[in-house]
């Protein structure tokens, strides 16, 4: 199995630790903080919505209240302007509050498929699919919503023009793809909507 050549970066910020009295504070790291960005398709795997569910529960029931006691303590060392420790606290809260405005709306608005298609010659949102390419390598996807696509573990966006392109296409259909290195041409060479771990 080859791993697609496709990669990402996250957004991660190492946590700040700062001393009050004979205490030590230690702001939270949010590992899958993300700024808000435009929202994409509404659907979402089950599997998906309980990511972005237990994500919200962390940071608002687990993260906030120790960034906010941390600020706290900070803001009894001096001025508030010159305090470091304090106007990083703050900042990390505005982060917090903003991704959860975010994980609250959209988790209003997504909708979760239960079920595959009836159809499961096609490939449609939910499916892993295996390609081979031009060379005679493969690559392993799943389509999933923009909320929880995932480069690394093969969780394809259903809005990335890969996605797209693979879309209603069934088996040695051939797709083609435009990437900084050119035109990629690709075969499909598995549709299936069983998990690999339970095929």
């Amino acid at each position: 199995m080859v791993s697609a050549a496709i990669s990402s970066s996250a957004i991660r910020q190492s946590p700040a630790t700062f001393s009050y009295g004979a205490h030590t504070a230690r702001i939270p790291t949010m590992g899958r903080y993300r700024p808000p960005r435009k929202r994409g398709s509404r659907y979402i795997t089950p599997e998906g919505e309980q990511t972005l569910r237990d994500e919200l529960h962390q940071l608002w029931k687990v993260e906030r209240p120790e960034v906010t006691n941390a600020v706290h303590e900070a803001a009894k060392n001096g001025d508030r302007s010159e305090n470091g420790d304090y106007i990083y606290g703050k900042r990390r809260l505005r982060e917090i509050d903003s991704r959860v405005r975010f994980l609250n709306k959209r988790l209003d608005e997504v909708e979760v498929v239960q079920r595959a298609p009836d159809d499961r010659e096609k490939i449609f949102f939910g499916a892993w699919v295996t390609l081979e390419d031009e060379a005679g390598e493969e690559q392993h996807w799943r389509i999933v919503g923009p909320d929880e696509f995932d480069l690394k573990s093969g969780k394809l966006s259903m809005d990335s023009p890969m996605a797209r392109a693979l879309l209603g296409k069934r088996l040695d259909d051939e797709i083609a793809v435009n990437t900084p290195s050119g035109e990629q041409r690709y075969h499909v060479t598995e549709i299936s909507y069983t998990p690999p771990t339970q095929q």
